[in-house]
């Protein structure tokens, strides 16, 4: 056996310090009435996110046709534009 196969593994890790974000795509946001307020517990409420101690991001998958006023912790850049160009409103928390 190879010297190298024998030797034991020791190295860096990330898995301890990556932050990890809980995932909800804009065409999620459909089931909202139109100028509601959502945020991260109403997200758990309607079942979207498992809990409300870890962090939301919010994807622009799908399509958005409600204005909505969207709080979570983190945006990109295409459900940015999909949420200001239906009339909302972001915040990050």
């Amino acid at each position: 056996m190879p010297l190298f196969r024998r030797l034991p593994k020791r190295g860096f890790s990330n898995f301890k310090f990556a932050i990890r974000y809980q995932i909800v795509n804009v065409c999620q946001l459909e089931r909202f009435d139109d100028g509601s307020v959502v945020g991260i517990q109403e997200l758990s409420d309607l079942g979207l996110i498992d809990s409300i101690k870890k962090k939301v991001k919010i994807l622009g998958d799908g399509e958005l046709t409600k204005s909505l006023k969207v709080s979570a912790n983190k945006f990109s850049k295409s459900a940015e534009q999909k949420i200001v160009a239906c009339g909302g409103n972001i915040n990050i928390v």
